[in-house]
């Protein structure tokens, strides 16, 4: 896999000094994150004395059992959501879309909500055990993915729009069904909903993060090499074909990459907006709009951005953590409207 990336990539043909200068800073930029929020929280250590201890000091267990797991999972969300509003925004050609507009955010959601619910009355806690909430998830997105398939024919049917449209008509219908479980929950169970779809990476472990972090690594490094063709497709589908991509093909493997790495990080962290669509527009504020530059410029500056957002949620109001989502909605929800009227102007 990583032979092949490194052969069909054309993130050095394409890219310019500049922009390979961007891309050194954002990985600057992830490394210092990184270990910035494994130093600090309401339990926070100079991690340099860290080594001192032996491997049953209390630092090394916060480390590694509790801080390394929840800053990498919010590492590689940040990362598929940013990858993934990047790819969405060039495969629709609309700058305001992002990984929700499919629907496959709304589908985890519902499916993650079913649990919540329903799920004690249903399905016993110790057959899944702290994995049913993922997997219900994971299934609510593969049922959305299943469905823009089925109705767009192979994502190959009357063009993007139609996709756009049944998209559309997913998340309305995922909507309604959230909101008649909200209406009958119980008042824990509508608790536990709500601080769900505000996001969190509190409940992050080993067990569930590793086989995640595996398949988005895939999915991103799939996603990656088609750089170009993205580019080409800025020019509208018939003259992409012209050009020799395979429009049918790309669809695919745009909608599936993002769909999974979404799907994925929704049903471990919950809902949390606004990252794929402001990660992208920063980037190519930056340095340019060729996505050879855009795609892992958005990987990395989104995952140094959800670890920031994170660290934020942990420190504001300690020892108690802010909801992160509400962190990224804070920052989202102005640059949104800042975007709305600068197309407007334009």
């Amino acid at each position: 896999m990583l032979r092949s990336l490194l052969k069909d990539s054309t993130i050095l043909q394409y890219t310019n000094p500049l922009q390979i200068s961007i891309l050194f800073i954002f990985v600057l930029s992830l490394i210092v994150i990184f270990f910035s929020s494994i130093s600090l929280g309401s339990f926070s250590f100079a991690f340099q004395e860290l080594f001192n201890g032996g491997s049953d000091s209390l630092d090394s267990i916060v480390l590694f059992e509790i801080r390394i797991p929840r800053v990498l999972l919010a590492a590689f969300v940040g990362a598929s959501l940013g990858l993934s509003g990047a790819s969405l925004q060039g495969l629709f050609r609309n700058p305001l879309a992002d990984p929700g507009l499919i629907g496959v955010s709304a589908g985890a959601a519902l499916g993650a909500s079913l649990i919540i619910v329903l799920g004690s009355d249903v399905i016993p806690d110790f057959i899944f055990g702290t994995l049913v909430l993922p997997l219900s998830a994971i299934l609510g997105a593969s049922l959305v993915i299943s469905l823009l398939y089925i109705f767009t024919q192979g994502f190959g049917y009357q063009g993007i729009t139609y996709m756009l449209l049944v998209g559309i008509a997913v998340n309305a219908f995922a909507s309604v069904g959230i909101g008649i479980l909200t209406y009958i929950s119980t008042d824990s169970e509508l608790r536990g909903l709500t601080f769900w779809t505000m996001g969190s990476f509190g409940g992050s472990s080993w067990q569930l993060i590793i086989p995640a972090l595996i398949i988005i690594s895939l999915a991103m490094f799939w996603m990656i090499p088609s750089a170009r063709k993205l580019d080409l497709l800025q020019l509208g589908e018939p003259e992409a074909y012209r050009l020799g991509v395979d429009v049918k093909k790309l669809k695919f493997k745009v909608i599936i990459s993002s769909a999974v790495t979404v799907g994925i990080s929704v049903s471990l962290s919950g809902m949390i907006g606004f990252v794929g669509l402001v990660v992208p527009h920063l980037v190519r504020l930056l340095g340019g709009v060729n996505h050879s530059y855009l795609l892992p410029g958005s990987a990395l500056l989104g995952a140094s951005l959800m670890m920031a957002a994170d660290l934020l949620s942990r420190i504001l109001i300690q020892p108690a953590e802010l909801p992160v989502g509400l962190i990224t909605s804070a920052i989202g929800a102005p640059f949104f409207l800042w975007l709305i009227f600068r197309i407007r102007k334009a």
